[in-house]
């Protein structure tokens, strides 16, 4: 398989926004708590930097440092100076029903000029529930959201309240990829007429990339790939420019693949995994015309987000996939081959430790900053022990 790439240049600008109550959290210097854990690698301090929150499903950090963070059940918050803020006045309209509500969040690709950003997020038509993505502008201050305006809105709703998706991935040239589930209805995974069972791509204003698979026809014009389940993880390698996604499978064969254009990754004729029932899925793992993962777990590990690592604090992870996972409450590490892009290994990390795991960034100073998914969710950053002098 050829992966997609995406010119290096063009990294990928993403965050997220959001919490419930107003908390305080803190960077180093007040962190709530401290663990240090070693690894394959090296020795990591695992700090509790907010806890309280109500579902977090996604964090990014701003240039300056500020965290933003999103609650599903629909509050847009900040983290600043080691406060959470009051939520963030000026949303769209949000159904948090089922897994829906408000999602992830994602910079624009000019966001020190421009303060635009992106969120996805599940709302109501008459038809029902289905994915939304939203631009707006960041006041200076945090405090609000102006310029609001719906650029996407998947052009099939039902009343089935799982599977929406969403993450979001942003690069310099204005275009949005992001995911959508297959909305609880596996069939719509295979019709390229509708968005579900997707990742799709847009322009910053909502409008179709002329070299987009289906855009001259043969499906929804914002289609990238199909074939997807419930893809929650999506992240573009700023080296290489290649776009990796992570997915959940049903019972065992979770995913990751490299989108590429107009290619198909199977569900629900293909799976490594099976139905909940214990049945096979559709044709087996493997059949003619349909992608085959870059890796895949049995039993499930039920990835939320994911990230490509590449940052100094941990040059032993440069190029590594890094999946949050909500089953096993852990952190995945895998390590790729430079020249294949092969999975050669993989590390658990925090088995267990500090709760599901929904998201997973790598900040400006090459920390890693995650949330867990919990009425009492928090959010963690992990950073290198600093060596000890004899």
């Amino acid at each position: 398989m050829t992966a997609n790439r995406i010119p290096p240049r063009q990294y990928l600008a993403r965050t997220f926004i959001g919490l419930s109550a107003a908390l305080l959290l803190a960077w180093a210097p007040g962190v709530l708590a401290r663990d240090t854990i070693p690894t394959q690698e090296m020795s990591i301090d695992v700090e509790v930097l907010a806890t309280g929150l109500d579902h977090p499903w996604g964090v990014e950090p701003l240039p300056d440092g500020t965290i933003l963070v999103t609650e599903r059940s629909g509050a847009l918050r900040m983290l600043r100076n080691g406060e959470i803020s009051a939520p963030i006045s000026g949303l769209p309209d949000i159904t948090a029903q089922g897994q829906g509500g408000l999602l992830d969040i994602a910079l624009a690709h000019d966001f020190a000029t421009s303060r635009m950003i992106f969120i996805s997020y599940s709302t109501r038509s008459n038809n029902g529930l289905g994915t939304a993505i939203a631009r707006a502008r960041l006041s200076e201050d945090g405090a609000s959201l102006s310029d609001v305006e719906e650029i996407f809105r998947m052009n099939r709703f039902s009343e089935v309240g799982r599977h929406f998706g969403s993450r979001i991935a942003t690069a310099p040239d204005g275009t949005l990829f992001f995911t959508i589930g297959d909305r609880g209805e596996s069939e719509r995974a295979q019709d390229l007429g509708d968005h579900a069972g997707a990742v799709l791509r847009i322009d910053a204003n909502g409008a179709i990339p002329s070299d987009n698979p289906y855009a001259k026809g043969g499906g929804a014009a914002e289609l990238w790939s199909k074939g997807h389940r419930n893809a929650q993880g999506i992240d573009i390698d700023p080296n290489t420019g290649i776009l990796y996604s992570v997915e959940h499978g049903a019972r065992g064969g979770d995913e990751v693949n490299r989108p590429e254009p107009g290619r198909n990754y199977g569900w629900p004729e293909i799976s490594y995994g099976r139905h909940y029932s214990g049945a096979e899925i559709g044709m087996g793992a493997a059949a003619e015309g349909f992608e085959q993962p870059v890796h895949y777990w049995d039993p499930s590990i039920a990835p939320g987000g994911m990230a490509v690592y590449r940052g100094e604090m941990f040059p032993e992870w440069d190029g590594n996939l890094l999946v949050a996972a909500l089953k096993f409450q852990m952190l995945v590490r895998l390590d790729l081959d430079d020249e294949t892009g092969e999975v050669l290994s993989e590390e658990r990390l925090l088995k267990g430790g500090y709760g599901r795991i929904r998201d997973v960034r790598v900040a400006p100073d090459g920390a890693v900053l995650m949330v867990t998914d919990e009425d009492n969710g928090s959010i963690l950053r992990l950073s290198r022990t600093p060596e000890q002098s004899n």
